[in-house]
Parts: structure tokens; sequence; C-alpha cells
């Protein structure tokens, strides 16, 4: 087992030097272009050139800001801004509530729509000139007002329970 130790820190090297060598941002890698460190992490990995030179001469160094810490842990612990809860945030609560709005006039919008498809549908059912059903349904078949479904008959929700 320990003989293979070598080749999978020569490979955990390799990937990692590859993986952190495509993150860079372009500007901030030192050196070489980008593309050409890449080539030379993938040409030189086996060897441990490519990755070692990499993490040498090519990456950028973390350069610690104002002494304020070398971690992006403690970067961000003392960048000395204040960090406010969202339901004490003025600004979150403000766009939550031009979002309600918003959604209100929506759903107003929708109300009206529907009831306005509503009454078109009513009318069409209607049909032109024709007053209210009398006891015969459109279809004649007498069943108008009652529930009835299609041909007189109930549907499954309107049958009453069958008595076991």
């Amino acid at each position: 087992m320990l003989r293979y130790l070598p080749f999978l820190l020569v490979l955990a090297l390799w990937i990692y030097a590859f993986i952190d060598c495509l993150n860079t941002p372009e500007s901030q890698v030192r050196g070489l272009p980008k593309v050409a460190w890449v080539f030379i992490i993938l040409l030189f990995g086996e060897v441990l050139i490519g990755p070692i030179a990499w993490l040498v001469a090519g990456r950028p160094r973390d350069r610690v800001p104002n002494g304020r810490g070398g971690t992006p842990a403690e970067r961000h612990r003392n960048s000395g801004a204040a960090w406010v809860a969202p339901d004490d945030n003025p600004e979150f609560l403000r766009s939550l509530r031009e979002e309600n709005t918003k959604d209100e006039a929506l759903l107003k919008d929708w109300e009206a729509d529907l009831r306005r498809r509503e009454e078109e549908l009513r009318h069409k059912e209607a049909g032109p000139g024709d007053g209210p059903k009398g006891p015969k349904g459109a279809d004649g078949s007498g069943a108008g007002g009652s529930g009835d479904g299609p041909g007189g008959r109930k549907g499954p929700e309107e049958t009453p329970p069958a008595a076991s």
C-alpha cells in the first residue's frame, strides 16, 4: 500500500496545480500567460516540475490586506463591514414591500381577467338572444340546473354512496 503513496501524492499535486491555474483570473497570473502555465503543468506534471513551477512562479501571491489577517476568514472577520440580518436591513425590507405591491397588483389583474373570462363563457353558453335557461337545459334533455351530467346522468361526485 505504501508503494502507491508517492504516485498518489504526485497525482494530487498535479491536479491541485491544474485546477488552481484554471481558477486563477488571467490578470493575476504571474510570469507567463495562463494558457502557457496550463500546458507547462500538463506536460511536466509527472515529474513535478510543472506543478511546482506554477506554485512558485506563476501563482498569485496572497498579499495580506492592511495586515488584517492572512486567511480569507480572518480578512472577512476584520474587514470592518458590519453585517446586518435581513429582517433588520431596511433596504431588504423595502424591496420586500415593493415585491408585495407588485404581486398584489398582478393578482388583482389575474382575478379581473378570470372574472372577465367567466362572464364571456356564461354569455357564450347562454347563446345570443337566449334568456335564462328554463327547466330544460340547452341540450333539451330536461337536465337544466339540476347538476346532472351529460345526458341526464349524475357525475361520480354527485352520486350518493352505496349502502354497504
